[in-house]
């Protein structure tokens, strides 16, 4: 059986989406997930746990049409390596708002890797003639995330008071 899935390349970096056997595979474990991605994963790849990766498989077993619209698992091209995860928060609002998220491992931060993923994962939104904004949320102060953001145009546009974060700051980027 062939498994097709989407991808977002970068200079450095593919960006995978997590189709069903992949984000099964990265609930199973780092092992199952290595094969999955044809990729070295070494624990932990990710700080925001395995809820986000489940919620993601709930959402494309729910509905086909979400393929593509959650988690990603970005790929660092020269080392075969899984540096952490990204990906949008679901499909397009009907407004046309989609919103990101990234993380990368601690060895691989301030490399500009996060940026990377970020413009990747905005130029992928972009594509689609019905994303008019990208939304991304940070904690509320100036941080790793806060100076990608605005390196790739977005604006600090309020302050939101998340029930499970406290205080975040609420990011947007408009299509030109």
């Amino acid at each position: 059986m062939c498994i097709i899935f989407m991808k977002i390349e970068t200079n450095n970096l593919i960006l995978i989406s997590g189709n069903k056997e992949i984000l099964s595979s990265a609930i199973k474990g780092a092992s199952f997930l290595s094969i999955a991605l044809n990729a070295t994963v070494i624990e932990p790849w990710t700080e925001f746990g395995l809820a986000p990766i489940e919620f993601s498989l709930t959402k494309i077993s729910q509905n086909e049409n979400e393929n593509g619209w959650w988690t990603y698992f970005p790929i660092h091209k020269e080392d075969k390596k899984l540096i952490g995860s990204c990906g949008y928060k679901g499909s397009p609002t009907p407004e046309g708002n989609v919103e990101i998220g990234y993380e990368v491992i601690s060895e691989y931060r301030q490399k500009g890797l996060g940026t990377e993923i970020a413009k990747g994962l905005v130029s992928n939104a972009f594509k689609f003639d019905h994303v008019k904004m990208i939304v991304a949320h940070t904690l509320p102060f100036e941080n790793a995330s806060t100076n990608i953001l605005i390196s790739l145009g977005f604006n600090k546009v309020s302050e939101i008071m998340d029930p499970e974060d406290g205080l975040i700051w609420r990011w947007e980027l408009k299509r030109e």
